[in-house]
């Protein structure tokens, strides 16, 4: 982050603003005022600005909050019509650059929800004609935070703008979903091995495996789409602690179903403001949520790695489409880099759940201090999953293809079949075939033909694809 102090700064020249502190320059250009210049000096943590989202949220609330103090006669419509122009500018992508805080920050939001009304006060007062600093035409305090309280201002703007990545991160996961399905189908007739700690177990088929995949990421959607309602449920109205001091009861009643057309999102105002003030744990499930889809993703990851290994010493039972060369030394080499791109992101977003668990607990009485660190790592947890989903799915599983002649050979080449047996041979004579097969490298296939405990068309009904990977069908029916 570049010196507060020269931000927006065009002419060389200051303004004196004060507030309980003192006084302070600030550049004239700057839309921030002096509070706003504060906290940026106070909280040089990340180097960062807040997520655009948690900006265009709290815009939003300002406007819905202007509309909502016009509607109910607490302000002047040109003062209100000025400060509703300002905030759609911001909503627009404009004057981001004067959200000069850093996302971590002391005080529980209080920062961003001052710069908030410095940055959105000066544009409405220029849009009015007169000169930034000029409160007397439109007061940060007076007039954007009018009925608000950064306790139920910032927290608000947060689930807003998880709910918006929310919605962005089930996009992109249904779309994984039916990209798996399909893989599924394609894949349907493609007999391997199945591995259970690693080693050879019974056969399984390629698509049936990928169709798994789809059902963890299609409980990972419904998940997330649980998830989005927690983020609905907003504390706006309730200011300082739930109590709605000095909020018009007019205003209580509005001011969320006038947010909700503001934004275009379906809120509701929770049902003891008191409680929403006081207690985070929407955000922990959130988090889970979110975590949960992140350990399917990295474990539908790891399979994926360790089925493409090789292309001659490992499994090599799926290819992974070649996105980069591997090495800087070994020529040909190829490596498995989106799915260990994605496994790094989950890795990430446990680590930030974690971080989320312990600053929700450490709340204390009617408010948690530690909300701007609850919505750093919430947010970019939810962000990153939807690029590192997006990545994933149109990078790797829409190019996968399957090496049936491989799977097909280390099946018929593996004692993991004789499983299969055991109901023909019984299970001692399927034992010392097994034992035989490992310890002469000869095929149990050839052996119980060999050694005549089976006759060719009878194995080739028991080794069939379907009837060794489906369940239901008894041994007698099997051979009729």
């Amino acid at each position: 982050m570049s010196d507060p102090t020269v931000l927006n700064q065009k002419s060389g020249e200051f303004r004196s603003e004060h507030d309980s502190i003192g006084e302070r320059a600030i550049p004239k250009d700057a839309y921030y005022g002096v509070q706003s210049l504060r906290a940026a000096e106070n909280f040089h943590i990340t180097g960062l600005t807040m997520h655009p989202e948690i900006i265009n949220s709290i815009a939003e609330i300002k406007k819905a909050s202007a509309i909502t103090n016009h509607e109910i006669g607490l302000l002047d419509k040109k003062v209100a019509d000025a400060i509703v122009k300002a905030c759609d500018e911001i909503v627009e992508g404009k004057l981001h650059d004067a959200f000069i805080v850093d996302p971590i920050q002391g005080g529980a939001g209080t920062s961003l929800n001052m710069n908030a009304n410095e940055v959105i006060a000066n544009r409405a007062i220029e849009l009015l004609g007169g000169q930034k600093g000029d409160y007397s035409l439109v007061n940060p305090n007076d007039h954007v935070n009018c009925g608000q309280s950064t306790n139920d201002v910032f927290p608000s703007a947060g689930k807003m703008a998880v709910l918006k990545l929310l919605i962005k991160a089930q996009i992109q996961l249904e779309r994984l979903y039916k990209e798996l399905v399909k893989k599924a189908e394609e894949f349907d007739d493609v007999l391997k091995m199945g591995r259970t700690q690693l080693q050879d177990a019974v056969p399984i088929r390629l698509g049936q495996e990928f169709r798994a995949y789809s059902e963890a990421i299609r409980r990972d959607v419904a998940r997330i789409e649980h998830a989005q309602d927690e983020m609905r449920c907003l504390n706006m109205g309730g200011t300082a602690v739930g109590t709605g001091i000095n909020a018009d009861e007019m205003y209580l009643h509005r001011i969320v179903p006038n947010l909700s057309k503001v934004s275009g999102l379906r809120l509701i105002q929770a049902f003891d403001l008191i409680d929403a003030t006081q207690n985070l744990d929407g955000f922990v499930a959130v988090s889970g949520a979110v975590k949960t889809c992140a350990v399917n993703l990295s474990k539908m990851c790891n399979d994926l790695r360790l089925m493409s290994s090789g292309p001659r010493c490992g499994f090599g039972e799926i290819n992974l489409p070649a996105r980069q060369n591997g090495s800087s030394i070994m020529p040909g080499k190829v490596n498995p880099v989106i799915p260990e791109v994605v496994n790094q992101v989950a890795f990430n977003i446990m680590g930030n759940d974690l971080t989320v668990t312990m600053a929700a607990e450490a709340g204390q009485l009617e408010l948690n201090a530690f909300e701007p660190i609850i919505f750093w790592n919430l947010t970019h947890a939810v962000e990153f999953l939807t690029y590192a989903v997006n990545t994933l799915t149109d990078h790797c599983i829409v190019g996968i293809t399957a090496n049936r002649e491989r799977c097909k050979s280390m099946v018929e080449n593996s004692v993991g079949i004789i499983t299969a047996l055991c109901p023909h041979v019984g299970y001692e004579t399927a034992a010392k075939v097994a034992k035989r097969a490992i310890a002469t490298g000869e095929s149990v296939r050839s052996l119980i033909l060999s050694e005549g405990l089976l006759d060719e068309e009878s194995l080739n009904k028991i080794l069939d694809p379907y009837s060794m990977t489906e369940p239901g069908i008894s041994a007698k029916e099997l051979l009729k």
